[in-house]
Parts: C-alpha cells; sequence; structure tokens
C-alpha cells in the first residue's frame, strides 16, 4: 500500500446541473463554464494548457484547491463507510453464503435480469467495426476471418486477438460503426458462438485464454455494458446469455485473487462490482466487490498516480476500466466510492505527461504511439480537466515543455518482475518532438505485437537497442525475459533537474545515472540534457563513469542510437560527423557529434495503430575503455 505524504482534501460531490470550475489559466483568473459549452477535447492537448511549470491548481465545485498532481494518501484507498449490518453482509458472502440468503426473505432467488441500460462512455472504433460487418476481426492492420476464430481457445492465435475476441471489447467497434439493429444479429452470432465453444467455467484460471482473469472481467464489464446487443433477440439466447453473465460473475467471486498481474486483477474487481450493480441479488457482491477494488488499485498505482508497469497502455486501460464502472453505478443511480473519483483524477496528470507536441503518446514499455482521437475520448470520459505533470518521480518519466518542443525522458529503472507486462530496457532513453513532428523516438510496440507486427519482433522491441540511448557490447541494460518479463539489471537511478541560465537565456537541465551495467562491465552509464526553454537546442553528453575505484582493464564496445522519426529525411555530412534533418513542416536540424563518428542503419517505429513503419536512426559507435570515456553530441534547429 502506497504511503501519505501530505494530508489532502477531497472536493464535494458535484451537481451535474451546475457550472464545473475548471484550471486557473495562464493569467491565474478563474474561469467557469457550463457543462455544454466547454470543449472537454482540449483537456488532453498540453499545448492547451499553458508553460510547463509543473502542476497548477485548480478549483472544485466547492471551491477548495486540488493539485492534480498531488501524491496518493492513505485515506485515497479506504473501503466505503458502510454500517455493521453491511460488513456482516460482506463478510458473509466472502465466505460463500449466497447472496440470495443475505438479501431476500426465505433465501427466495430474484429472476435472473439485467436491473439497467447503462450508457457507453467510450465508443469504439469505427474502422474495427466496419471490418467485423465485413467478416473479419482487424488488430493492429491484421485481418483475421471472423470464421477461422478458434473460439475455445485450444490453438492459440496472437496475444491482441485473444484480448479483443475473449475480452468482448469488440462490441464497442461494433456499435460505433452503425445502427444497433444493423450490427445486433452479428454480436449475437458471434456471441453465441463463443458461448458454444466456451459451455462452462473451468475450475481455475489459466486453462486456456478465455479464462484468464484480465479477459473474463473485461468480457463481463462489456456484457454488461453493450447488453442491448446482445439480449435484444431470441428468449433462448438472451436467457443463455444472463447465464453465462452471472456464472462468469460468481467465477470472478472465488478467482479474481489469482490474476496474472495487478492490472488483470482491477479489470476482474471492477466487473465483480458492476455485476454486483446490475445483476439481481446484487448487494453482497457490490460490497464484497468496493472492498477488494480499493485494494486493488493501492497495489496498482504509484505515489503519483502511474501504474507501477509503467507503462501509458496500461495507464489507458486503467483509465478506462474505472470510467466505464463508474458509468454502472450511474446507471443504478449510485455514486461511486471517493476511492474511484480519487483513483480517476489522479490516473489522468502522469497519462499527459507522456503526450508529445503532435498530442500523441511516446512509445514507451510497450506502448506506441496512440492518437490524439483515442486520448482525447479517454479524458472526455473521465471527466479530469489537468495539465500533465513533468516530473513523474515515481513513475519514472521527465517531461519538459520548451516553446514548441516536447522532451520525455525514462529515469527510472524498469518495472518490477511482478507488474511488467512489456517490460523494456529502456532507462535513459528519451524522445523529442517539435511542432507536431517527432525527431527522435523510440521503436516502441512490443505490446501490439502479432498484428502487422511479427510477434518474433516483439522481444527485441523491448530491448535497450530499441531505445534512443546507450548500449555496450549491444548487451540490455537490464535483462529481457520472455513473456514480457524483466531480468536482473538497472536497479538504481539518480536523477537531478534544474534549470540554469546563461547569457541572457534558460534551460532545463537533466542529469541521471543508472548502475545496469556495473556489474558485467564495472561501468555506470551517465546521460546529460540540456534543452533550451525555446526548444531551439537540445544538447547532451552520455559519459561512461568506472563504478569502483579500481577500474578493469580492456575495452568494450558502445553504440548511442537515436531512432528518427518516421517522416524525418536525414543526410550525413562528410566527414561524418554530423548530420542534416529534414522535417516535412519544412524546418531543418542539425545533428553534430564529438569523439566518433556517425552511422546511418534502419530501424523501425510503431504507429497509432500499432502497424510498423520503416525508418532510420543515427549510431555513434565505437570502442571505450574500462576506464571511462564521454560522448557529446547536439540537436540544434537551423533558421
Amino acid at each position: 500500500m502506497v504511503q501519505a505524504l501530505r494530508p489532502r482534501t477531497r472536493p464535494a460531490p458535484r451537481n451535474r446541473s451546475e457550472p464545473r470550475a475548471i484550471p486557473l489559466d495562464e493569467t491565474g483568473e478563474e474561469g467557469v463554464l457550463e457543462d455544454e459549452d466547454r470543449n472537454a477535447s482540449d483537456a488532453a492537448r498540453p499545448d492547451h494548457a499553458g508553460p510547463d511549470h509543473g502542476p497548477t491548481p485548480e478549483l472544485a465545485a466547492n471551491g477548495e484547491l486540488i493539485e492534480p498532481g498531488r501524491a496518493l494518501a492513505l485515506s485515497d484507498f479506504t473501503a466505503p463507510e458502510i454500517g455493521t449490518s453491511e460488513r456482516l453482509i460482506r463478510f458473509a458472502y466472502r465466505l460463500g453464503v449466497p447472496a440470495s440468503m443475505l438479501v431476500s426473505p426465505m433465501g427466495k432467488k430474484a429472476k435472473l435480469r439485467l436491473l439497467a441500460t447503462v450508457t457507453n462512455p467510450l465508443p469504439g472504433n469505427r474502422v474495427s467495426g466496419t471490418a467485423l460487418r465485413a467478416g473479419h476481426f482487424l488488430i493492429h492492420g491484421a485481418k483475421t476471418p471472423i470464421a477461422q476464430v478458434d473460439y475455445a481457445g485450444a490453438a492459440r492465435v496472437t496475444p491482441p486477438l485473444e484480448r479483443v475476441v475473449h475480452g468482448f471489447t469488440w462490441l464497442a467497434d461494433l456499435e460505433a460503426c452503425a445502427p444497433r439493429t444493423q450490427v445486433t444479429p452479428l454480436a449475437e452470432r458471434i456471441l453465441g458462438t463463443w458461448l458454444n465453444a466456451n459451455p462452462k467455467p473451468p475450475t481455475k484460471p489459466g486453462k486456456g485464454p478465455a479464462w484468464s482473469v484480465g479477459n473474463t472481467g473485461t468480457r463481463l464489464i462489456h456484457w454488461l455494458i453493450h447488453a442491448p446487443l446482445i439480449l435484444s433477440g431470441e428468449k433462448a439466447l438472451r436467457t443463455r446469455t444472463l447465464r453465462a453473465m452471472n456464472e462468469t460473475a460468481r467465477w470472478l467471486d472465488r478467482n479474481v485473487s489469482h490474476a496474472e498481474d495487478g492490472l488483470a486483477e482491477v479489470a476482474g474487481w471492477c466487473a465483480i462490482v458492476a455485476a454486483g450493480l446490475l445483476l439481481p441479488d446484487g448487494k453482497p457482491r457490490r460490497l464484497f466487490g468496493e472492498a477488494g477494488l480499493i485494494k486493488a488499485l493501492g497495489e496498482l498505482v504509484g505515489e503519483d498516480g502511474g501504474v507501477l508497469s509503467r507503462s501509458p497502455i496500461a495507464q489507458m486501460e486503467a483509465i478506462a476500466l474505472l470510467v466505464r464502472l463508474r458509468a454502472c453505478y450511474r446507471a443504478t443511480r449510485r455514486d461511486p466510492p471517493k476511492a474511484v473519483e480519487a483513483m480517476i483524477s489522479l490516473l489522468v496528470p502522469p497519462l499527459l505527461a507522456l503526450v508529445h507536441s503532435d498530442s500523441a503518446l511516446g512509445n514507451w514499455q510497450g506502448g506506441w504511439a496512440i492518437g490524439e482521437d483515442e486520448i482525447v475520448e479517454l479524458i472526455e470520459a473521465s471527466g479530469v480537466r489537468t495539465r500533465p505533470l513533468r516530473d513523474v518521480r515515481q513513475w519514472g518519466y521527465q517531461r519538459v515543455l520548451a516553446g514548441r518542443t516536447v522532451l520525455q525522458f525514462d529515469a527510472a529503472p524498469p518495472p518490477m518482475p511482478k507488474h511488467a507486462r512489456f517490460g523494456c530496457a529502456s532507462t535513459l532513453a528519451f524522445e523529442l518532438s517539435h511542432d507536431g513532428q517527432r525527431l527522435i523516438v523510440n521503436c516502441g510496440g512490443a505490446g501490439s505485437a502479432g498484428g502487422l507486427l511479427p510477434l518474433r519482433l516483439e522481444q527485441g522491441l523491448r530491448a535497450t537497442a530499441a531505445h534512443s540511448t546507450l548500449t555496450l557490447d549491444d548487451a540490455n541494460s537490464t535483462a529481457v525475459l520472455i513473456n514480457g518479463a524483466i531480468g536482473v539489471g538497472v536497479s538504481e537511478v539518480d536523477i537531478e533537474r534544474r534549470t540554469i541560465e546563461s547569457g541572457g537565456s534558460s534551460a532545463t537541465r537533466l542529469e541521471a545515472s543508472h548502475n545496469g551495467y556495473a556489474g558485467r562491465y564495472g561501468l555506470t552509464h551517465r546521460r546529460i540534457l540540456i534543452l533550451r526553454d525555446d526548444g531551439s537546442e537540445l544538447r547532451g553528453e552520455d559519459l561512461l563513469l568506472p563504478s569502483t575505484r579500481k577500474a578493469k582493464r580492456g575495452k568494450v564496445s558502445f553504440a548511442i542510437r537515436f531512432h528518427l522519426g518516421p517522416d524525418v529525411e536525414v543526410g550525413l555530412a562528410e566527414n561524418g560527423q554530423g548530420a542534416g534533418l529534414a522535417l516535412p513542416d519544412g524546418s531543418y536540424w542539425q545533428f553534430v557529434a564529438s569523439g566518433c563518428d556517425i552511422a546511418l542503419e534502419d530501424s523501425l517505429w510503431v504507429d497509432g495503430q500499432g502497424r510498423p513503419v520503416a525508418t532510420q536512426q543515427l549510431v555513434l559507435q565505437g570502442l571505450v575503455s574500462r576506464g571511462g570515456g564521454n560522448f557529446g553530441w547536439l540537436l540544434k534547429k537551423m533558421g
């Protein structure tokens, strides 16, 4: 459980008919807009937030000042206050007493039905829905015919396809592409095929992808939210689907604690609570689920609101789960626990820290460059209006906004093995974008492998060489294992951030070091980045320092990689010490290095749809003494 760093106050619940307070603007004046008049999409845009001077207070509806980037406190994970009788009901349900005996006289079972219709808060992908109507699943650019999918899960398919098929996330895509009457028959046909292949739950999780806790929880919550798509047809299928919902909820009651990771457990608990809200005799399940969910959230998220897997994709999934659960509360005219609202508000600012100047995400920890539209939809649904965090120490990312330039820097060890989904050895890597154009990137996209991106590349995309940082002897700074796991390597990272003044101009200086190569090569990697406040110049230095007083003898090969954005045209200087970078907007940047030659090699970058794009990379390489060395470089906008 995270620890409290400072006391906080919580805003009072807001009446949806009242005007909503928005963050203070750059002049320090308060603004109030009616909900229907405000443009919520601006909340996801870093350029809307003003200068990047860290978290800015905002006014809640009751006038209290709230800092958007505050640390978590123990009070954020306190189960809702309930009376003695409800505590007894929750305890009895945990012991296995049937819900009907706890809420109905003489244990009479209520008729199985859905108690409310949920308004879907997150629209699906219209293109993927159209592909479904054309007869195939479209996953990261790869098409798989609906008729060829093994819904029982005996013949394993790629992980992205498994998550879509068995998590039923495709229901949202289908709903987004056409009127409900036109897509209901297809939804019922796929559902019927899936139910035939999975007639009853197994005893324990792990019996194929259909019955992992993460996929099962995601499936149940999508069944409940998109019930009109799958409960509008024949009575026999409707009865069978309701029975499957109930059996799935009971299976999660027993097995949610055996989830494959923290995010999967949160998905399971969200589904339990949603079933407690929307299925009959659900009060005991809801009480049981709320307590479990709040505890699971405390173990999923760090002190600054970043998920412990350090993945922006997992961050988005966590926000989406809680937003969907909140929609279930609203459908039943209930208020969600304060901890759920607190968590949504805390998850958003770290996510925005990884948004580039093109309003899309950076490629970190298995993620890819998810585009502005999807981010805006998620932030709008969350209802959170805040600025990006610039210094997310616990999550491990530093953000510098300088004019129209955005710098993102990974200044933390990779996630712990128990949290990693697509753990990457990316420590001290950086990405840089300017005025909507990406200059320096990481390859990214390990989490999308299995679409157009071959699954065999997944482990390579998690390697240090797939990131814009230094490698020694082509080795990873942290061991990259199979199934997304991370081994030994970087365990300590020191980071210092400060503003420096020189010649009438200012700049942000980041200095960080890690010990990932200390055990094997006796060297510590230290990286210094200095970004001018007008965003026109990034000066860097990579140093290799002996990790002990007595340096090892000999030399070791090194490579410092700068993966270039997808639209960058590059040309090497004749002397091999520099390169010119031309961007589509007509701007021109010069890259200069000292101490070693520059080579140009092929690379790839994973775009917003999870598809590979051929790119290039600049590589500084050579041999360095075990006694250490330093390599300086400069990236400057010309004209």
